[in-house]
């Protein structure tokens, strides 16, 4: 496995001896119940997986190379390098700026660079017609480009399929960078579409068996498909990929779906010609953080706290399933533990901030709490929550003894 040259801003005291220790008692990732760590008066269940993956590491280590290799030169991302607001904060801290939003917004004009200047894609990777753009001011794109290798994977399975004819079936949601990356880069060799959960499959699924008009469909994905797209033709033969930070299971739920209805209409002996096995590509990260959340969900516990940027779609699907069993609290960092009575949290469903008091006051005298992370956050910061609730509680053991003893 490789390892990562980050600034010792994300690193981080007790998680990472966590992570060495799970590393070491279980390298072939087979146990995904969490780690107890009792300091007698509070205690924590840290999730198996959590935190920074593969393409996150990846892409901090080459922007901090960027900004070290290149001074005095004005450097630019093109949006945000990951949906976590301490990494972005520092990045623009150390000279960075954003060329645009999340949204796809434009705050620097493209006319505004030149060829000596240096822009990082960020790790969700980028649209075609920006790169293009890029290259035609004469930017050279490849040089700090962080795309997540995953991403890149499921581009590269796109453009076969769509080589192979298959139209593509993208499960994301439609203002993400990524999916709009993706879209994009699909979109080069065949018809593609979004949906963004299973009810939109299922209505996928219902224009396939002819049970929706022409008019319905183009009404219902207007703005979700390439140009062009053809009812009639282009829903004969598909393939299903997906943003990697979308929950594993639900993409495979919606290919089974889609696979059945294929079969309702095709008949099984003709299923490969009209549903690609696309199970490869699905991001093992993703995949094992969600994994040991369904751990996590195994065991009793008081209350639930899930850190990661509000706007990170692969922690928002960790705070949809642990709040199915447990009173759940979404924060950014431990600045949101606003003292021992009282926790600001993030309603991923009103998309609104909420405060709530006596939220450590649990019926055993001793709470009990799950902590996990988005693939987008900082061990540090998981790290200093974990501090920050030992400061309201007390500790009867100590963080090294507790740690000794894992």
């Amino acid at each position: 496995m490789k390892q990562f040259d980050i600034p010792a801003f994300y690193k981080s005291p007790i998680i990472s001896k966590v992570k060495a220790g799970r590393k070491e008692n279980d390298p072939r990732k087979k146990d995904f119940s969490p780690t107890l760590l009792d300091f007698g008066t509070i205690r924590f269940y840290i999730a198996r997986h959590f935190g920074f993956c593969y393409g996150v590491e990846n892409a901090i280590e080459i922007s901090y190379k960027a900004i070290t290799e290149n001074p005095g030169k004005r450097i630019f991302l093109i949006s945000e390098m990951i949906h976590n607001p301490a990494v972005n904060a520092d990045l623009l801290d150390n000279g960075i700026r954003f060329l645009q939003d999340t949204d796809g917004t434009q705050l620097i004009p493209w006319t505004d660079l030149t060829s000596d200047d240096i822009v990082l894609i960020p790790a969700f990777g980028t649209t075609v017609d920006i790169e293009n753009t890029l290259i035609d001011l004469g930017v050279n794109i490849t040089r700090y480009n962080t795309t997540c290798p995953f991403v890149e994977k499921v581009w590269n399975r796109s453009e076969k399929l769509g080589k192979e004819a298959h139209t593509i079936i993208i499960h994301g949601k439609y203002d993400h960078e990524e999916t709009r990356a993706t879209f994009s880069h699909s979109a080069q060799n065949s018809p593609a579409l979004i949906v963004k959960n299973m009810e939109e499959a299922k209505f996928l699924g219902e224009a396939i068996l002819g049970q929706r008009s022409e008019q319905e469909f183009n009404e219902f994905f207007k703005g979700k498909c390439t140009s062009g797209f053809s009812f009639q033709s282009d829903l004969v033969k598909i393939g299903v990929v997906n943003q990697t930070t979308m929950l594993a299971t639900e993409t495979q739920e919606i290919t089974d779906h889609l696979r059945d209805v294929m079969i309702q209409k095709y008949g099984a002996n003709q299923l490969i010609g009209h549903i690609a096995d696309t199970r490869d590509t699905l991001c093992y990260a993703t995949n094992d953080n969600q994994m040991a959340t369904y751990g996590l969900m195994e065991i009793e516990a008081d209350l639930a706290i899930v850190i990661g940027g509000h706007n990170s779609s692969n922690t928002t699907h960790l705070v949809e399933l642990l709040e199915q069993k447990f009173t759940t609290y979404f924060i950014e960092s431990e600045n949101e533990l606003l003292n021992a009575d009282t926790i600001q949290t993030f309603n991923i469903h009103s998309k609104s901030i909420a405060i709530h008091s006596d939220f450590l006051n649990t019926p055993e005298k001793i709470p009990t709490i799950i902590i996990t992370s988005g693939a987008s956050c900082p061990d540090a910061v998981v790290d200093r929550v974990i501090q920050r609730l030992l400061e309201f509680t007390g500790c009867s053991q100590s963080i090294e003894h507790v740690l000794e003893n894992l």
